[in-house]
């Protein structure tokens, strides 16, 4: 019988990493290189999925990688592997160094400055909940959240099948400038895919939950039979007429749109010129009830960081206020390339809250129906169909028509449409049923008025 995968010894291994890293960067500078920046990681994971109550895979992975970056002035070089080796070590190490030499000078090239980096700074933020899961317990748990879905309703006639994930890992991360520190991670996941109906009437959809604890998941039961639910609701979709309406995109794809201005606020997108948001920094993006929040020092939460991926500090801030653009994401290269200081956000952001000041605590799912009225609520989207250098918007959708703030059924092959500006400056309202995934919470957003391409 397969075991549990045993737990990565990251007490045993941390000092071990630190002397690796130590290694590369004192190799480095021996060789000429005027900074260098490493890491070391190992992490695992299993991941097993069932479908009609059988298992299909079991996965379990575990890797480790040491990479090294040098810097020849402003020319860079980087270069890795998994061989912790001596000899692997060295050499890899010389082929950044050999890549530096020959490359073209970068201006913007360089390590963070020393005073922004996260030297002695404590990290108790409880990032690491080790889950020692056999892959017989996931696959029952996963069995469990299949079985509830095709209990739910006779409907549910089939499904995409279900799955149980976890994974663990650790890294430290130095450089030449005094930083050496790094910590261990975990995430933990299960999610199940039903199908209700039968033959040509046949709708699918899914659910999951996550989280870095294990005892946090929500209980595989739920999770099936509220996706059974979701994939019961769909049933009998028709299609509706062509025109503009107002849009309630549900809180999961409202996260979409927190997402959208995240890319199109980053430093690369914005010194390439190549976002719709250039040089909107102190301008109004949102409509003045609108804030945007960064916390990166929420224990538990899956965008929590000490620093970021060049080991800068990172920091709780405000990307919008009152509708107004405060700030970008920058890592320390886009920084320069800007003439600004890097945000800490080297490697992306951390837990970004989009929160309206008229959201009361009643503005649950039905009441943001209500504030609706009339219109389109979306629950699907499908394809990419977003352009950040215009910020034109098309995507095909899935959904629900609703007509004085009740869902009169499903609605399918439609595209809703329109610009990123105008979508983020007709908000009208953000709901109070806040979800939370990755690093990005929000609750529904209403949007004023977008084109509805039916038939």
């Amino acid at each position: 019988m397969a075991t549990s995968i045993s737990a990565l010894p990251i007490a045993k291994n941390r000092p071990i990493f630190e002397d690796l890293v130590t290694q590369a960067l004192n190799y480095a500078k021996s060789l000429g290189a005027s900074d260098a920046a490493s890491e070391v990681s190992e992490a695992q994971g299993l991941a097993v999925s069932v479908r009609k109550g059988k298992v299909e895979t079991v996965e379990q992975t575990r890797d480790r990688s040491l990479s090294i970056t040098v810097f020849a002035g402003q020319r860079r070089g980087s270069a890795s592997t998994s061989d912790f080796s001596t000899a692997a070590l060295q050499q890899t190490v010389e082929a950044a160094w050999h890549i530096a030499r020959y490359t073209a000078e970068d201006p913007a090239a360089g390590l963070p400055d020393a005073d922004l980096l996260a030297i002695g700074v404590k990290n108790n933020l409880q990032l690491h909940h080790a889950w020692a899961v056999s892959p017989e317990a996931a696959s029952e748990l996963a069995i469990s959240a299949e079985r509830a879905a095709l209990d739910t309703d006779k409907r549910i006639t089939n499904t995409d099948g279900a799955s149980v994930d976890t994974h663990e890992g650790h890294f430290i991360l130095g450089n030449t400038r005094g930083f050496l520190d790094g910590y261990a991670y975990s995430r933990h996941g299960l999610s199940v895919a039903p199908i209700a109906g039968r033959g040509k009437s046949m709708q699918r959809d899914d659910w999951y939950t996550s989280s870095r604890h294990a005892d946090h998941l929500a209980d595989p039961q739920a999770v099936g039979r509220y996706a059974a639910e979701r994939a019961l609701s769909r049933l009998s979709a028709r299609r509706i007429r062509t025109g503009h309406f107002p849009v309630l995109f549900e809180a999961p794809l409202a996260l979409g749109l927190l997402g959208a201005l995240t890319h199109a606020t980053s430093g690369g997108a914005i010194y390439r010129q190549s976002s719709f948001l250039v040089d909107a920094l102190g301008k109004a993006i949102l409509p003045s009830h609108i804030d945007v929040k960064e916390n990166p020092f929420i224990k538990g939460a899956m965008g929590s960081s000490p620093f970021d991926e060049e080991g800068v500090r990172t920091a709780k801030r405000e990307l919008v206020t009152g509708g107004v653009l405060e700030g970008y994401f920058l890592s320390s290269y886009t920084a320069r390339k800007l003439g600004m200081q890097t945000t800490g956000n080297a490697g992306g952001s951390h837990n970004l809250f989009l929160t309206s000041r008229r959201t009361k605590r009643t503005d649950d799912f039905q009441a943001m129906l209500r504030k609706m009225g009339t219109g389109l609520l979306v629950t699907e989207l499908i394809g990419q169909g977003v352009n950040y250098l215009t910020g034109d918007y098309s995507r095909g959708a899935f959904g629900y028509w609703v007509e004085n703030g009740e869902i009169q059924h499903a609605v399918e092959e439609i595209t809703i449409a329109g610009n990123l500006k105008d979508m983020f400056r007709q908000i009208v309202a953000i709901g109070a049923d806040t979800i939370n995934r990755g690093s990005k919470s929000t609750g529904s957003i209403l949007i004023e008025q977008m084109s509805i391409a039916g038939i």
